[in-house]
């Protein structure tokens, strides 16, 4: 684990998932291990962010949120020595929304995923997105990298 003044922040970020502009959400990595990622985020108050509609930002965007944790944790583990493709959301399951929105939180988003099993092929995590000790979201994210290597379906 990387000491705290050396946790990646926005530009880091930014310069490591695909996400650009409005679209990377995250603010910086909390702490992060080999199994596990917490993020910061303030982007949900942004009157400018592009998930919002009609001004307003539903909470089932906390799944964007987590999957962004996702990929940074998976730039973190590459940047460590573990190679790893580019990864895609596969699968959301068992998603659980414990508000319906998230503009109208003061507090900074904590954005946590946790690796419960994988492989070079598929990854799932469990995440959580909350603020100020609530929990906002919850659920479950399959992760498959390096899709372009499966063969087509026909």
């Amino acid at each position: 684990m990387l000491k705290p003044d050396l946790l990646p922040d926005h530009a880091w970020i930014a310069a490591h998932i695909p996400h650009q502009g409005g679209m990377c959400l995250l603010d910086r990595v909390l702490v992060w291990d080999a199994q596990h990622i917490r993020c910061s985020a303030t982007s949900h108050r942004s009157p400018a962010n592009p998930l919002r509609e009609q001004g307003r930002l539903g909470a089932a965007n906390a799944v964007e949120y987590a999957a962004q944790a996702m990929a940074v944790h998976g730039a973190l583990l590459a940047g460590a020595g573990r190679p790893l493709g580019a990864g895609y959301l596969a699968s959301v399951r068992g998603v659980r929304l414990h508000a319906e929105r998230m503009d109208d939180m003061a507090d900074d988003l904590q954005v946590e995923a946790t690796r419960l099993s994988g492989d070079d092929a598929v990854i799932l995590y469990a995440f959580t997105v909350g603020t100020a000790g609530r929990c906002l979201a919850e659920g479950r994210a399959s992760v498959v990298l390096d899709a372009a290597s499966f063969p087509a379906t026909p």
